[in-house]
């Protein structure tokens, strides 16, 4: 890991621009996917191409990473990097951590078979396993300011509003 001092040395300069100019620290980050073979849509990750699915439980096959699966891998993925970033801004050395998220659907939402069942994820657990030598305190600050800056475990707690266009292209 690296050292709290490097991490503030590393941000100090982006910290005093956004300061200075707040505009600029407002970037747009994008998603794009495309229709894939079957029922499925491959996203371009900027790193790898991954092919999204039906889950199991509507039909897919299993053969293709199903979105709800990677809404909690963005969620684990976001809270382990700033649980790290933390860990290293206050100086609580972490041996190990690993970062567990679990959430429960009812498929009969996503299926329309009840219009009583919701579309979506009721209830997310985010679990923090972590191997250190830091005292109750430090741990209870080290989570709460990994869940304070997380921002994908923000923007659930706080959704924002999000608006859906539509352009047709005719062949």
């Amino acid at each position: 890991m690296h050292d709290g001092d490097a991490l503030r040395e590393l941000q100090a300069p982006l910290k005093e621009k956004y300061r200075k100019t707040p505009e600029a620290a407002l970037i747009t980050l994008k998603a794009q996917g495309r229709l894939g073979e079957g029922i499925s849509c491959k996203v371009d990750t900027g790193k790898v191409l991954v092919e999204a699915g039906l889950h199991p439980a509507t039909g897919g096959s299993g053969l293709s990473v199903c979105s709800g699966d990677m809404l909690l891998e963005a969620l684990v993925a976001c809270a382990g990097v700033t649980l790290a970033a933390v860990a290293t801004a206050i100086n609580v050395e972490l041996r190990d951590a690993t970062i567990r998220a679990e959430g429960d659907l009812d498929f009969r939402g996503t299926l329309g078979v009840s219009k009583e069942a919701a579309v979506g994820f009721q209830q997310i657990r985010l679990y923090f396993d972590l191997d250190t030598a830091a005292s109750d305190e430090q741990v209870t600050t080290l989570i709460r300011l990994t869940e304070r800056y997380c921002v994908v475990l923000q923007t659930l707690r706080q959704p924002p509003e999000i608006k859906a266009t539509t352009q047709k292209s005719e062949q």
